[in-house]
């Protein structure tokens, strides 16, 4: 059972035929992924939350009582995906749900030519392979249930082209295409793909030490505060979205309430993409 101390808990109500069902999330150990943890337990979901390390917050849930087995895996290496499924498959007897959430972003504050090709190596690793990998580790069994469901965390710069994150940009996009087409093979077959492409967000990826605003203010000699105040100014809304929010969305896909949703990218960026 969720904690009722968790920030997503009771937010999604009956959880829509979720409660019972295994998820596996990837990248859960802060963030995105740790609120998307959060609101499938508070959905009454059996939650496998994969990350390179344990961390406190996932220890906490633990400590709880949710019911929440926490996987050590380097989502970043060839076995790591695969590692993860099978042992959520170990634990559980199967999947329900998969949410690709790994991701990261370097800025590339010296310009494309400064790009070299290991930067864009770690760059698709992180941001596609990862996800090709543990949904193809996954999809057996996704298939082998009733209803099975992935939801991918992409990006707005799937569809944003910024040069200050060329690589990035370019991963995202992939991804997204990557999960509209796997849409059209499964989908006869009972399995849904989704995607969300999140704008800004209230994350250590764009605000913390080493994070996108610190990464460029640096550069400029620009407080990092000011970079984000003004990324967040480019937003109809004003503001970075919050992970639960993103979280949220998530789960709503993975439900019983988008039964017919697949195939489907859902952006929430305050405003912030002006195209159709």
């Amino acid at each position: 059972m969720s904690s009722p101390h968790s920030p997503a808990a009771g937010a999604s109500g009956d959880g829509a035929g979720l409660a019972g069902r295994t998820v596996v999330v990837t990248g859960a150990g802060r963030g995105i992924g740790l609120a998307v943890v959060e609101a499938f337990l508070a959905a009454g979901s059996r939650v496998v939350a994969g990350s390179r390390k344990r961390t406190d917050a996932l220890e906490e849930l633990v400590k709880q009582g949710a019911e929440l087995t926490v996987v050590e895996a380097d989502l970043a290496t060839r076995e790591g995906p695969a590692a993860l499924i099978a042992e959520a498959v170990a634990v559980h007897g199967g999947i329900d749900v998969l949410v690709n959430n790994v991701g990261a972003v370097q800025p590339r504050v010296d310009g494309f030519l400064g790009v070299t090709d290991e930067d864009w190596e770690w760059t698709l690793t992180l941001n596609l392979l990862s996800a090709v990998r543990a949904t193809r580790a996954a999809l057996p069994h996704l298939l082998a249930t009733s209803g099975g469901s992935v939801v991918t965390v992409s990006s707005v710069n799937a569809r944003l082209p910024d040069p200050l994150v060329i690589d990035y940009g370019a991963a995202k996009a992939a991804l997204t295409n990557f999960c509209k087409a796997l849409s059209k093979e499964v989908g006869p077959r009972g399995v849904r793909v989704n995607t969300i492409g999140p704008g800004p967000v209230e994350t250590a990826l764009w605000q913390g030490a080493g994070g996108v605003a610190d990464t460029v203010g640096r550069s400029q000699g620009v407080d990092p505060r000011e970079v984000a105040r003004g990324a967040a100014a480019q937003s109809l809304t004003g503001r970075f979205t919050r992970p639960s929010e993103v979280a949220e969305l998530v789960v709503y896909l993975a439900s019983s309430r988008a039964a017919n949703i697949t195939g489907a990218d859902f952006v929430i960026d305050g405003g912030l993409v002006e195209s159709l």
